[in-house]
Formats: C-alpha cells, sequence, structure tokens
C-alpha cells in the first residue's frame, strides 16, 4: 500500500455560510492529495498530459463525519491500496489532528489526451508504481 500525507489550511472561501468547509471542496482537497502524492514519486499530473495521458475521474465517494472550520490545518491522506490496472482507485482521509473528519474514494480511467479514449496504464507509469508498493 502507497500512504502519503500533505496539509492544508482552512480558507476563508473554502467555507459556506453555515461557517464550515462547503461539501465540494472537500473533492477539491482530495485532488491535492493525490496530485501532491504523485508528484513526490516523479509525476507530475502535468507531465503525466505532456506524455499524452490523462486521468479523469470516473467515481467519487465521500463520507462527512465532522465538519471543518476556516483557519484549522487538515491533513489529506491519500493511499493506493492496490497496483492501477485499467482504473486507479485512490483512497482518502482527512484529519483534524487525529480526528477523522472525511473518508472517501476516486476511481480514475487512463485514457488519450486527443480522444479520450481508455487506454492501458503507460509502463513507465506502472514501473514506478511497482517501485512503490
Amino acid at each position: 500500500m502507497i500512504r502519503h500525507e500533505t496539509r492544508v489550511r482552512v480558507r476563508y472561501p473554502d467555507t459556506d455560510q453555515m461557517g464550515i468547509v462547503y461539501h465540494g471542496r472537500y473533492l477539491e482537497y482530495f485532488e491535492t492529495g493525490r496530485t501532491e502524492m504523485l508528484r513526490e514519486f516523479g509525476l507530475a499530473y502535468s507531465a503525466i498530459e505532456a506524455s499524452g495521458i490523462l486521468l479523469p475521474v470516473l467515481e467519487a465517494h465521500l463520507i462527512l463525519k465532522r465538519p471543518a472550520r476556516y483557519d484549522e490545518m487538515l491533513t489529506i491522506v491519500t493511499m493506493m491500496r492496490a497496483m492501477p490496472t485499467a482504473r486507479m482507485q485512490i483512497d482518502y482521509e482527512i484529519l483534524r489532528g487525529d480526528e477523522l473528519l472525511v473518508t472517501g474514494s476516486t476511481s480514475h480511467a487512463f485514457t488519450t489526451v486527443d480522444t479520450m479514449k481508455p487506454v492501458r496504464p503507460p509502463k513507465e507509469f506502472m514501473a514506478l508504481m511497482a517501485s512503490k508498493f
């Protein structure tokens, strides 16, 4: 399993009229965790896209357990429990200290930039992922 942590501070525009993080922002936090995890492995999204591959989200799921508020420091825990195949599954936890606030997952396809048709993950991508498991 691959596990990565990214820290973010809740910004004022992330909150809603109730003073808590708007639920849609958590998907943006998931994206931040995912892109930073891949970047740390030497797989910046910009480089993946430059190679002609996109990673569109096919499914997104989240469970809100406790609210986060303005100016709090959060930890986005990003996990890959299995090697990617035709799809890449990523799981997330968002924590405030040791308190679990949100859990969720996203599922991604590998597609070509020009046709958006599904393709197998690039060999270089898979080799790098294999070295992390």
